[in-house]
């Protein structure tokens, strides 16, 4: 058994929905969040993979999040409904990282590459910024902690935000383990219990699988560094159409057997 504070156990025997890294493209999130309405029937699933936060506009993606949510949680009414689960990607993995950074023995060089990697939307949308960040950085464990507070506080603003923070989970999976949702690879040699930062870091992991993983009949992700579009192999999916480097932000609907039913683009 897994914990469910940690995995989001999914409804099984119907279709599933998985949207691919935003990296706060939120124009094209809302463009494919009118595509996906118009398809995805109460009893359906919807996961997004992660990285929705990061080099665009986070504030507005996440708000947009919110308001299909809160439509399609009006619709599912009965307890036949599907479920909606969040994952954590790099992106987000990197924004609760930094809101403990004042704990990191390098700070200053943990910031950095940070930036590197785009966090500074997502530092922006919640009153902070990357300047500040570096001065804090500079002056010492004190200063990173008042400025993590701050960021903390901000958040806290933003109604619903802090919320939907929380019920990140590092994966999701249907609950007659047909298909298994990460966000960028898995580690082949350890079980679904045992895995640590590869759902974030693993992508040559994932690339590397030859056989179904643990049973699941599919594990489908939603980051390819290489951004290579859909990809899917006997035990495999790949979604990333490159939202955020210049290519379309894509869906992709799995039957409950697992097998792709239906692409979206925007």
């Amino acid at each position: 058994m897994t914990d469910a504070s940690v995995f989001a156990v999914l409804p099984e025997g119907r279709c599933n929905w998985a949207v691919a890294s935003v990296y706060g493209e939120a124009e094209r999130l809302a463009a494919l969040h009118t595509l996906l309405a118009e398809r995805i029937r109460p009893e359906d699933n919807l996961i997004y993979l992660g990285n929705c936060l990061g080099r665009g506009d986070v504030g507005a993606t996440v708000h947009e999040m919110l308001i299909l949510r809160r439509a399609l949680m009006a619709r599912q009414l009965d307890d036949g409904r599907g479920a909606i689960a969040y994952l954590r990607g790099s992106q987000e993995e990197m924004w609760h990282k930094l809101l403990q950074i004042h704990f990191a023995p390098n700070p200053r060089e943990v910031l950095e590459w940070m930036i590197s990697q785009g966090v500074g939307p997502t530092l922006q949308a919640y009153g902070g910024s990357i300047a500040d960040g570096r001065t804090a950085a500079k002056l010492g464990a004190v200063a990173l902690s008042r400025w993590t507070n701050s960021l903390r506080a901000g958040m806290r603003e933003v109604d619903g935000h802090e919320k939907l923070y929380s019920v990140l989970r590092r994966a999701a999976y249907t609950r007659d383990n047909a298909l298994l949702f990460v966000n960028a690879g898995i580690d082949p040699t350890r079980p679904l219990s045992q895995q640590t930062d590869s759902f974030w870091w693993g992508s040559r992991d994932f690339e590397s699988l030859e056989s179904r993983y643990d049973g699941f009949a599919r594990v489908v992700r939603g980051a390819d560094p290489q951004h290579r579009g859909v990809v899917v192999t006997d035990g495999t999916a790949s979604i990333d159409g490159g939202c955020g480097f210049g290519g379309p932000l894509v869906a992709a609907c799995f039957d409950a057997a697992g097998t792709l039913i239906e692409i979206l683009e925007a």
